[in-house]
């Protein structure tokens, strides 16, 4: 049989990529092998997939990772990390020989990847996350009008995840055509074979019902392989590849055999293993790989200032509406302001922004996982992303918010209604647990602003700030206090209120404040003299400012918060300073709230003037 020139050609191209797949499966197994420990049998299913991605399909300028139009990657199945380092070494990037430092403590190589390394975007581990990432991504590739796209390497074990259909919903409704998710579906699972083993069909009938192109191949024959990547981006839908492939593929003692999820090969193993491979294997250096477009890319500038705030003093004002009113008026400045928000807006007023600008926006409808996924991804292309909704609600994806942390991301968290004194809506609707959460965040700040100033100043310093920030807002109107050039420095705090022989510092925050400054005038008119504080910043905490206050109180401190004991402003306070032999005693939500009035359910669970006039006397 004669075959074409063309035909001939793509045999070479499809011959070349089978065996770079066989030298990846290769370093995989030496480095886990050097390790003692790893996922090589989940490497070995995936393998043929990434070798066409990254050596016969995707646009990237392999020396530069950050490159602005770079397709992206994302690792969803993030114990395939292996995988993920043998391509980057393949493609040239760092020496092979690094691939053996895998998971020791001085490489960067770790069990699973995280941006440490300057060709990851996210860490990723935490399975049901990768394809919010990259829904964030493609969007922001939108907002950006650059036509890179975005491949999320799944498994099929994590598509149980809830939040993976949270990220297909929304990307089949902004038809997310520059977005590709490509399952692995390998059958075996950690601890058995996956719920649906090889009916690929399920995999294929969920992702169309939201909306998604799809293709069922054979993971690994690379014809099909590079035939359906080489639609990408075709129609308006998002494509989804549900590959077929076997666990350990290309090493025949443990091909789609039960019992070698996480088991690295004993040498002997790897020896027999890489002998199997080692005939075909190919190294991907030689390989050329597609340059990105040469698109402007996006000049995502800090601006040198914002514009300035307009409040006068005795405006009752809700800080949650001045949290709308900023996010315009910072936006209006700063081009890297991206809003999304969880089907809440006209409550967090992030409604503001959005009518503002609507091609920065993002409704995420009731999906708050993904939402904070998306954000993530979102942050990575240099923009500064706001993600909205009532704060209780944020606990549902506090999973999301810790691998946002790990992954060294630029998120802004902004949450509402906390709180008894939101009122009447009970308890479900109450934040009683969030500072609590979003403290226990590595390198996270939380912030908590009291009126419509601080609040305002705040958002600012959220937006300047790199990293995870959280943003507490009330619903409650409350008076300005502040006057508009009042600065509100993230660490700081402000004393409202303070005398030569106060008895007792009062630290409160939000609506706390007012009933501390109630309680001062009440208590003042017997004679007792109270120090309270503003602690409008919990995470980082002004402890110097709430010590320097305390010993001149008697080393006597009363904190007072919206919120349950465990975890809040109380044990923040506490946490810092007792340790400098003061006292610390505390007010806050000791029992399961129930509707009703603000003022009444402030009064009932003890964190109102009368309460704290009590606890004062009581200490003193």
């Amino acid at each position: 049989m004669q075959y074409s020139f063309g035909e001939q050609m793509n045999t070479i191209i499809e011959e070349n990529l089978k065996g770079i797949a066989n030298q990846l499966r290769i370093d995989c197994i030496e480095a886990t092998t050097a390790a003692g420990s790893g996922h090589p049998s989940s490497c070995l299913s995936a393998a043929d997939l990434v070798a066409a991605l990254f050596f016969g399909h995707m646009r990237y300028d392999p020396k530069n990772p950050h490159n602005p139009n770079n397709d992206r990657f994302v690792l969803s199945k993030g114990h395939a990390a292996p995988l993920l380092y043998a391509a980057w070494a393949e493609a040239g990037l760092f020496p092979r020989e690094r691939l053996l430092t895998l998971r020791e403590l001085s490489s960067d190589l770790e069990g699973h990847p995280t941006p440490r390394l300057p060709f990851v975007d996210v860490a990723s581990g935490s399975l049901g996350q990768g394809l919010s990432v990259g829904v964030g991504m493609a969007l922001c590739a939108r907002i950006d009008k650059l036509d890179y796209r975005t491949y999320v390497l799944m498994g099929d074990g994590e598509c149980a995840e809830g939040s993976v259909w949270e990220a297909a919903s929304l990307a089949g409704i902004n038809k997310l055509n520059n977005l590709v998710a490509i399952v692995d579906v390998n059958r075996l699972g950690q601890s058995q074979p996956t719920a649906f083993g090889y009916d690929v069909e399920v995999y294929q009938k969920r992702f169309e019902a939201f909306g998604w192109r799809t293709e069922v191949i054979d993971g690994h024959d690379m014809e099909e392989i590079l035939e359906v990547l080489g639609a990408a981006g075709l129609g308006e839908q998002p494509l989804a590849i549900i590959a077929k492939t076997q666990k350990g593929h290309g090493v025949s003692f443990i091909a789609d055999k039960e019992g070698w999820h996480g088991k690295a090969f004993s040498k002997e193993e790897a020896q027999k293993a890489i002998a199997e491979l080692q005939p075909t294997a190919k190294s991907g250096l030689a390989e050329p790989i597609p340059a990105p477009s040469d698109l402007p890319a996006p000049k995502n500038e800090v601006p040198t200032s914002y514009p300035p705030i307009s409040y006068k003093l005795g405006d009752m004002i809700a800080t949650r509406e001045a949290y709308g009113n900023a996010l315009v008026r910072i936006g209006e400045a700063d081009e890297r302001i991206v809003a999304l928000d969880g089907d809440t807006k006209n409550s967090t007023y992030a409604d503001k922004f959005f009518k503002k600008f609507p091609e920065r926006s993002i409704e995420c409808f009731i999906a708050e996982q993904n939402m904070v996924g998306a954000a993530t991804g979102i942050g990575t292309r240099g923009k500064v992303p706001f993600a909205s909704t009532f704060a209780a609600f944020f606990t549902r994806a506090f999973d999301q918010i810790r691998m946002a942390a790990i992954s060294m991301a630029n998120v802004k968290l902004v949450g509402s209604h906390v709180g008894v004194s939101i009122g009447e809506d009970g308890s479900s609707q109450m934040a009683l647990e969030d500072l609590a959460m979003m403290r226990a965040v590595e390198g996270s700040v939380v912030l908590y602003p009291s009126d419509a100033v601080c609040a305002e100043k705040l958002v600012e310093q959220m937006a300047l700030h790199k990293g995870v920030a959280f943003l507490r807002t009330s619903r409650p109107k409350t008076p300005v206090i502040y006057n508009n050039d009042e600065q509100f420095p993230v660490g700081g705090a402000k004393i409202r209120k303070q005398a030569a022989g106060d008895k007792v510092t009062v630290v409160g925050a939000g609506i706390t404040l007012f009933e501390a400054l109630k309680a001062a005038d009440v208590l003042a008119k017997e004679g007792i003299g109270i120090t309270v504080i503003d602690a409008y910043s919990i995470k980082p905490l002004a402890a110097d400012v709430i010590r320097g206050a305390a010993q001149k109180t008697n080393n006597l401190i009363l904190t007072v918060e919206d919120h349950y004991p465990e975890g809040g402003l109380g044990d923040a306070v506490a946490g810092e300073l007792s340790v400098d032999g003061i006292k610390v005693h505390k007010l806050a939500i000791r029992e399961l709230p129930h509707s009703g009035k603000p003022e009444e359910l402030v009064a009932k669970y003890g964190i109102d003037a009368a309460a704290i006039v009590k606890k004062v006397k009581s200490i003193v």
